[in-house]
């Protein structure tokens, strides 16, 4: 069952949330305060619906810790604050996406299907694998990353990403964006393409949000020292340029 948790501390939007959402068919578990938050964060649920004005921390902060600590869910804010700079700091904290109060239930409903669609693939992925049967040889290890401590390699299948053999800690829509430019690698993906793949068809909100995750993406390539590189095609979209030599 997908698990969405509320981290609001007005007692009637959250229940009316809580109500609303269980009547969908998702597991729903409320939090009023930032800390309550990130403990029920650790238990990853699929999507995180977060407001900002929290009493004992902001929900930036929220959004942030929890991302630095590895959660790899959705994170949606829900705040009464419209501010286009507010938005930009959000999703640059981690979030995935932005909604301002009030909003139409229909549109929340949506993204919230969106982020549990995307969040299903990666939440609880990094899980120990189950022990193997008695007298069974244990499997070899899995193949060490190349040799190469530069090389850009991503694994769909598994979604993890390493540069030579470190690996990368992404978030979902960090990886989906990185594993359709690295599925196109040399050849320009467009902005709507990567927004129809990445963030639904159905996706509401302004496009900047793309080019907020591709500026945290990139940073933590160039961080890793990777020489593969993304580049903007101004006015159609983005190329994954191979390492030299390649």
């Amino acid at each position: 069952m997908t698990t969405v948790l509320i981290v609001e501390d007005d007692v009637d939007i959250a229940l009316t949330l809580k109500r609303m959402l269980e009547r969908q068919g998702y597991q729903v578990t409320w939090a009023d305060t930032g800390e309550k938050g990130l403990a029920e964060i650790r238990r990853s649920p699929h999507v995180v619906l977060l407001d900002l004005g929290l009493p004992d921390m902001d929900g930036l902060d929220v959004c942030r810790q929890a991302r630095d600590e590895g959660y790899d869910g959705g994170i949606m804010i829900l705040t009464a604050r419209s501010d286009e700079l507010d938005r930009v700091v959000g999703l640059d904290y981690g979030a995935d996406d932005y909604l301002a109060k009030p909003f139409p239930i229909a549109e929340m409903q949506a993204r919230v299907r969106a982020l549990a669609r995307r969040a299903a693939r990666t939440v609880g992925a990094g899980d120990a694998p189950a022990e193997a049967p008695a007298g069974t040889a244990p499997a070899a290890p899995a193949a060490a990353p190349t040799a190469d401590e530069h090389a850009l390699r991503v694994d769909v299948a598994a979604r993890r990403t390493w540069v030579g053999r470190q690996e990368l800690t992404l978030t979902t829509k960090e990886f989906d964006v990185l594993a359709l430019l690295d599925a196109e690698r040399g050849a320009v993906v467009t902005r709507e393409r990567l927004m129809a793949e990445v963030w639904d068809e159905n996706w509401f909100g302004s496009t900047k949000t793309l080019d907020v995750t591709m500026g945290r993406l990139r940073g933590k390539l160039e961080e890793a020292g990777a020489t593969a590189e993304v580049v903007t095609v101004r006015g159609v979209g983005f190329r994954l340029e191979s390492e030299p030599g390649a």
